[in-house]
């Protein structure tokens, strides 16, 4: 190495770099060198040994007193002398902050070390209480310093040692100090009073021998960490001064001690705060009369603090969640503890009403409820009469249509009308705001499911749980004895010191969910079977008493020796009516049953088999002609006959296809895009993504012959499904369709073998939203780059807009366009996303309805947050927040309004509001995107029209703005009308197609979703694999 890296050194018998003690020694030769600049001073940045002389003549500069502290703090020797001359930005020397020794080896004239020449606002040399400094030899000079009292100049004497050797003209009395108030009277405060953001000061009465040339007061005040601090430090003449400065006019009457209030100051913070009388009075000597106090320091009064950062949880079993976060970013004292509260919430009872036998519905852990589809395409190639439809398939579309509206109504009661505000817990003393969750009248025990009724459509809904709440030291806890893959609410409030007085902090909250426990969902004890009637029987069984969250409904699996097994789905509601099921029209002879059960976290395990009989016409006859009378008539009581209009059902069998096998036709089949698996070398783990872990690694040879490639490796969860995984190569099969620069490229897919892999194209920076936050000064993963000016914003703009127009002229809507969802590459290029690798991570942006999906309503629409609503002008809409998160630092949209609060807001026709410092261009394009009328809303096509001489010279070569497509496109786009046409859908089908999976599998589902083309000739697709007819 040329030199040592920053805190290491070597001397000159070593090659080796060794770590210092203290500050490294660093040598610098000068001859005699001038500093007429802050760049001048900045040659010398890190000396700590100056052999040579330093003149020092600044007449100019901002922010001099620091810049020239960060270049000469660390000069502990000077071998020379020091001169400081015609340096009219100068207020005092203190910037030589550890200067000890000027040797003088060589000397001013030959006489002086220490030469200090027409200085004009030199009023402090150091401050001599901290700071020591020696002149073996020779002598000083001072003269024409007007405002360098020579009090100062007598101080230094005595602490350099140079006393005596001077003469009168040396320290000329007549040219040092004569415009300073070196005569000055020392003022004394008398009171003070402080508060949480103010405090109140009064010093004693000042008289001057002229009263009236008392003109006024001047109170200087700043933020100290320390009680070290002079009236000198951070101030030049050129206007740099880091105190805040108030004046204070004379009181009217002249018997009052004049006061000030300082407003706006912060909680809990110390200020070092002094005063200044200002007058004209001069003495017949030509000594001006003045009075300061001394620096004072008071401590404002605390507050309570802001609210707790950055809240995770995860749950690592059954009954125990981890919750984590980070100090509020205003403490207003001193934190002593968190206050964690946690509440069970109740599952949705409105999930009963459904049927998921009828509806080919299940629930399961990363699941969400599968939705009825609507709509298609009809694929018959030839046109067929319709067939005569019977009473019995007019009923089934009659109950479908009947569910469809009951599934809107619920969707429309759970998002758009307020729910009815709950009790408000009183903290007494400890919350300043109260607390959000409710209180519950008595304790429900961890373990025990909601209470069932048998005799109705599901259980009593319990809405009422008990608070429990800790206190913790730490930034972390983690909360046990909870009931399994059962949701909570954790509250989070800091503490300090004053809590007793001031109170908490408001709660910041998180939604968590437990694991599920393996056999939870296992049906208790045996199954029983006992004949109904002729050819029928009924089979009953307990239900699992404590399932995971809710039973959703059973199976029953039975055959007949040496036949087929049927397979029969019982419905919650079914069940809870008869305990059982009814199996009718049985053929004679020996069965076997089996049953499970269904809850939210998945299947539960098959029971033990039971063995039954059904007795044919001459097995009947023969067994009633052996049995006594006595004994026919106990089973006529035990077993009396039925009537048609008993209350069990007619005996239609409703059969099922086994949820664990799929069709064919959803089957991943390898192509061209198959990676052979010895060809990826895994580096490190990058996050979670929607499936499972994002890796960092290596394939060779997948974008040219022989040549290494570095690539993000996308993997699907150890425990998932067949399903999942065939799912998970779909979803990322659609992005083979993608060609676009500022769209997250797939480069290939390996499916053989386990784990399946998809290969992304590496964004080293990661998530706009994180690389956005560590733009910010205060951030401590700072990459050390200034924050985005507009040229910035507006490229990162142009580049977002370019990869959503390329998705509207494929036919797609994103539906989750956010800062979170864009990637930024190692040159800094932003892209689309690859819909889905961050959204675990950023959970919280998402909120839940009723236990079931989550939505990103901070981003979306008006029109999508009433009617369900989805086209390009809901992603305009979702585009112009995003311009907002740049504009921000990646500030949360709508701060400080809960979820319910912010659906609303945006729904009553609000918008967020201006950034501080926002570039009137880009308030500009916000404001264009947030027409209410979707219509008045620019197209992505339009807005990079607006903004493409901004762009950087290399987008006119890689856009698909640009690009021959998008023109041959241009010359055939339908008209703002058709467009609304082809893109409005239904509000059943739009949030049908919103279902998003429970909160263990952590993603908020799919992202992107197709336009709906009545006049496409081809299908669409949707981007999470699953084809949109």
């Amino acid at each position: 190495l040329s030199e040592c890296p920053s805190g290491y050194t070597r001397n000159d018998s070593s090659i080796f770099c060794h770590k210092c003690e203290g500050l490294c020694p660093k040598e610098c030769k000068v001859g005699t060198k001038t500093i007429d600049s802050t760049r001048a001073a900045q040659e010398l940045a890190g000396c700590t040994y100056v052999e040579g002389n330093l003149i020092v003549n600044i007449r100019r500069g901002y922010n001099l007193a620091s810049e020239l502290q960060n270049s000469l703090g660390l000069i502990e020797t000077i071998t020379g002398f020091l001169k400081i001359k015609h340096s009219f930005a100068l207020v005092s020397l203190s910037f030589f902050k550890n200067l000890k020794l000027i040797r003088g080896d060589s000397m001013v004239d030959g006489n002086y070390t220490l030469y200090v020449l027409d200085n004009q606002n030199l009023q402090q040399l150091w401050d001599w209480s901290h700071h020591t400094l020696s002149i073996p030899v020779g002598k000083v000079y001072f003269a024409f310093n007007p405002k360098l009292c020579l009090s100062e100049i007598y101080r230094m004497e005595e602490v350099t040692g140079t006393k005596g050797r001077q003469n009168k003209a040396e320290i000329n009395p007549r040219t040092n100090g004569d415009r300073a108030s070196c005569e000055s009277r020392t003022l004394r405060f008398v009171s003070n009073i402080t508060e949480s953001d103010r405090i109140f000061l009064k010093w004693e009465r000042y008289r001057p021998p002229e009263y009236r040339d008392l003109l006024s007061f001047i109170v200087y005040y700043k933020e100290s960490t320390f009680q070290n601090v002079t009236e000198y430090v951070g101030q030049d003449a050129c206007g740099a001064n880091s105190w805040n400065v108030v004046d204070v006019e004379l009181p009217l009457n002249n018997d009052q001690d004049p006061g000030v209030a300082l407003l706006n100051l912060k909680p809990w913070t110390q200020y070092a705060i002094f005063v200044r009388a200002i007058t004209l009075t001069t003495a017949e000597e030509g000594r001006n009369y003045g009075a300061q106090s001394e620096v004072v320091y008071v401590r404002t009064m605390p507050a309570a603090p802001t609210v707790p950062r950055d809240v995770l949880s995860m749950s690592n079993s059954s009954s125990h969640i981890i919750v984590r976060w980070k100090p509020p970013s205003q403490r207003n004292g001193n934190i002593t503890y968190y206050l964690v509260l946690w509440q069970q919430l109740a599952e949705d009872l409105e999930l009963y009403v459904n049927d998921y036998c009828h509806k080919g519905e299940a629930g399961g852990p990363g699941e969400g409820l599968l939705l009825p589809f609507v709509g298609g395409e009809d694929r018959r190639e030839e046109r067929c009469c319709p067939c005569h439809r019977d009473s019995g398939q007019l009923q089934m579309e009659g109950e479908a249509v009947s569910f469809q509206k009951k599934f809107e109504n619920f969707l429309h009661n759970s998002i758009i009308i307020p729910r009815t505000r709950k009790r408000r817990r009183d903290i007494l003393a400890m919350t300043s705001s109260g607390h959000p969750l409710s209180n519950a009248s008595s304790l429900e025990p961890p373990g025990k499911p909601p209470s069932l009724n048998l005799t109705g459509a599901g259980p009593k809904a319990q809405t009422d749980f008990r608070i429990f709440e800790d206190k913790v030291v730490r930034d972390r806890t983690v909360i046990s004895q909870l009931r399994h893959f059962t949701e909570y609410r954790i509250d989070i409030h800091a503490c300090n010191h004053a809590a007793h007085t001031v109170g908490c902090s408001a709660a910041t909250f998180v939604f968590a969910r437990t694991m599920p426990e393996l056999e939870a969902d296992n049906i208790p004890g045996n199954v029983t079977w006992e004949p109904a009637s002729k050819n029928s029987v009924l089979l009953r069984w307990e239900e699992p008493k404590n399932p995971n969250g809710l039973i959703l409904k059973y199976e029953i699996k039975y055959s007949r020796e040496n036949e087929v097994t049927t397979v029969v789905c019982v419905s919650r509601h079914r069940y809870a009516k008869y305990r059982g099921v009814h199996l009718a029209l049985l053929q004679p002879g020996n069965y076997s049953a089996k049953v499970r059960a269904t809850s939210l976290a998945g299947n539960g395990s098959w029971t033990g088999l039971i063995k039954f009989y059904i007795l044919g016409p001459g097995m009947y006859l023969g067994w009633c002609s052996s049995i006594s009378p006595h004994e026919a008539l106990t089973f006529v009581l035990l077993f009396p006959p039925r009537r048609n209009n008993d209350g069990y059902p007619s005996g239609t069998l409703y059969a099922s296809v086994n949820p664990e096998y799929f069709s064919t036709s959803d089957m991943y089949i390898p192509d061209e895009w198959e990676v052979s698996r010895d060809k990826i070398t895994v580096i490190r783990e990058l996050g979670q993504g929607s499936f499972g872990m994002v890796y960092e690694g290596i394939a060779q040879g997948i974008e040219k012959e022989d040549e290494e490639t570095k690539v993000a490796l996308k993997t699907v969860n150890e425990l998932a499904t067949m399903r999942e995984r065939i799912e998970f190569l779909n979803e990322a099969s659609v992005m083979k369709a993608f060609k676009c620069h500022h769209v997250v490229r797939l480069l290939g897919v390996v499916s053989q073998g386990q784990p399946a892999l998809v290969i992304m194209e590496l964004m080293t920076r990661g998530d706009l939203k994180s690389y956005l936050r560590s733009l910010r000064p205060d951030a401590e993963n700072n990459p050390g780059l200034l924050p985005p000016s507009l040229k910035n914003m507006i490229q990162m703009a142009g580049e977002i807009a370019d990869g959503m127009a390329y998705l509207n002229a494929k036919k797609f809507v994103h539906r989750d366009l956010a800062a979170r969802n864009c990637m930024v590459s190692e040159d800094f290029t932003v892209k689309i996303g690859d819909f889905g690798m961050t959204r675990d991570i950023y959970e919280t942006d998402y909120y839940r309805k009723g236990g079931k999906g989550l939505l990103p309503v901070r981003w979306m629409s008006p029109e999508a947050l009433k009617d369900g609503i989805f086209n390009t002008h809901s992603d305009v809409w979702s585009f112009g927040v995003v311009l907002w998160e740049i504009a921000t630092l990646a500030e949360q949209p709508y701060q400080g309004l809960s979820n319910e609060q912010v659906l609303r807001f945006v729904m009553d026709n609000g918008i967020l509001k201006r950034p501080e410092n926002c570039p009137e261009k880009l308030h500009e394009l916000m404001s264009w995107c947030w027409q209410q009328n979707p219509r008045q809303r620019p197209s992505f096509t339009q807005l990079l029209e607006s903004i493409k001489d901004d762009m950087d010279p290399t987008f006119r070569n890689i856009s698909f703005f640009y690009s021959a497509e998008n023109k041959r496109r241009g010359s055939c786009e339908p008209s703002d009308v058709e467009t609304d046409n082809l893109l409005e859908e239904e509000p059943s089908t739009a949030l049908a197609a919103l279902r998003l999976p429970l909160a263990t599998n952590g993603s908020p589902g799919p992202a992107v979703a197709p336009q709906k083309d009545r006049s496409c000739s081809r299908n669409c697709c949707h981007l999470n694999g699953a084809p949109y007819l």
